[in-house]
């Protein structure tokens, strides 16, 4: 796509970085067919070539964003599944976050809406704050149908429905010492899945542990910051990254890493493009290119690593790829093995490209395309007549979990059941 960027714009390394991007676009409309938002709409602005032309036309001319042009980018999910079908290696994963921010600097967004992303970047982001508020949730949930004849109240009415009936207890989260550990691992705390799934840690220790591994958790370390980093907050999630970086540098310049693991995709993604994000801060850029190195999705390091023994578990598993992992870090076969090694059966559902809904705050958000994001997956993932759904984020558990029926869990439960551990909790009668 030619472009025609003054050259003062740039001289800014994010716009000369959205430039290089759109140059990249030869219109040839894959993306089309894989963008969960043009299937739904069938609008060409709400697919990635639409918002392209869109974001274009406001960088390139260092225009105010109007609200049709919001809007249509509010409306991405950012899942990726684009990048994953451009022949032209578009990477619009960085196009989209540029826009997020610039629209976040110039556009004054109606106050209910400031509002609640306020809300969300204040909360969601600490488990303590977030552990509070879904405590009380339930005593509001009577007014949600209240709530939701209110457009501006939407999205509180969203967060209340996504809201658990019940918040679990917190599982302890105790460093792992192996004598003669094959690796030493720093393991991310996170922010939403432990509080939501603390199940899924205390599996992923259980896991790592019987992997011979040495696992640690960084001092000082906090949310990966793609919660805010998708809403455009750039600030608050270069801010994220360098308490990561420099947490993780800590360990890495100590006892030494062979990894970081992430057990949500989404903060994975993330995690793995703070090389990126950090590319312009002289302190901070070979820092976080190294971290960014280290990152990996714990199916992705048991993939390299291998599983402990196994007792094979004679279960079908319906397989729900995160977005975040198979567009955005690429990892698509490594927990389909894993699991089918550990003696489960798996199928994939059709439209497996396609994304569930969740996005991070995007069921908050955007919460009526989310809800028929929702149902159409849980719909595919129910006819495989599977005896329980496996995924490896806590957002499309959760989206997935309000859709269907049956038990979601993540991989590592299932992996971990199968080496000797506990029947994974949604499992249990």
């Amino acid at each position: 796509m030619q472009t025609r960027f003054p050259p003062e714009a740039l001289a800014d390394p994010a716009m000369a970085t959205s430039e290089g991007v759109i140059r990249k676009c030869v219109h040839c409309g894959f993306c089309t067919a894989t963008c969960p938002t043009y299937v739904l709409l069938g609008d060409e602005n709400d697919s990635p070539r639409g918002r392209i032309y869109l974001i274009k036309d406001m960088l390139e001319n260092g225009r105010k964003p109007g609200p049709e042009t919001v809007k249509h980018v509010d409306r991405c999910l950012s899942c990726l599944a684009c990048m994953t079908t451009c022949p032209s290696g578009v990477n619009y994963m960085h196009l989209v976050d540029h826009a997020r921010a610039y629209i976040h600097e110039n556009y004054q967004r109606p106050w209910h809406e400031r509002a609640v992303r306020r809300l969300l970047a204040w909360v969601l982001p600490y488990p303590g704050r977030m552990r509070l508020a879904l405590e009380w949730a339930p005593l509001a949930r009577p007014l949600v149908p209240v709530l939701k004849r209110i457009s501006a109240l939407r999205p509180v009415a969203a967060m209340l429905e996504l809201a658990p009936g019940k918040v679990p207890a917190p599982a302890p989260m105790e460093p792992v010492q192996v004598a003669g550990a094959r690796a030493r691992v720093a393991l991310l705390q996170g922010c939403a899945e432990p509080v939501l799934s603390p199940e899924v840690r205390a599996a992923t220790l259980r896991l790592l542990e019987r992997a011979g591994c040495e696992v640690v958790f960084a001092q000082g370390e906090g949310c990966c910051g793609a919660l805010v980093h998708h809403m455009g907050r750039e600030a608050d999630a270069l801010d994220a990254a360098r308490r990561n970086v420099d947490a993780w540098m800590r360990e890495i310049e100590g006892k030494g890493l062979d990894a970081v693991i992430v057990t949500t995709s989404g903060c994975g993604t993330t995690i793995k493009d703070y090389g990126h994000m950090l590319r312009a801060d002289p302190a901070y850029a070979e820092k976080a290119a190294r971290v960014s190195a280290l990152a990996m999705d714990v199916s992705e390091f048991l993939a390299k690593h291998g599983l402990p023994a196994v007792s094979p578990r004679a279960l079908t598993v319906a397989y729900h790829p995160p977005c975040s992992l198979q567009h955005g870090q690429k990892v698509t076969e490594a927990p389909k093995r894993l699991l089918a090694e550990a003696g489960f059966t798996v199928r994939l559902p059709a439209e497996a490209h396609l994304c569930c809904g969740s996005a991070g705050t995007y069921n908050i958000l955007q919460s009526e395309l989310a809800s028929q994001l929702g149902a159409r997956k849980a719909e595919r993932l129910g006819a495989l007549e599977a005896d329980v759904i496996a995924t490896g984020n806590v957002g499309c558990a959760v989206q997935i979990a309000r859709n269907s029926g049956l038990p979601v869990v993540h991989t590592v439960e299932l992996l971990d059941w199968a080496t000797g551990g506990p029947t994974p909790q949604a499992l249990n009668p």
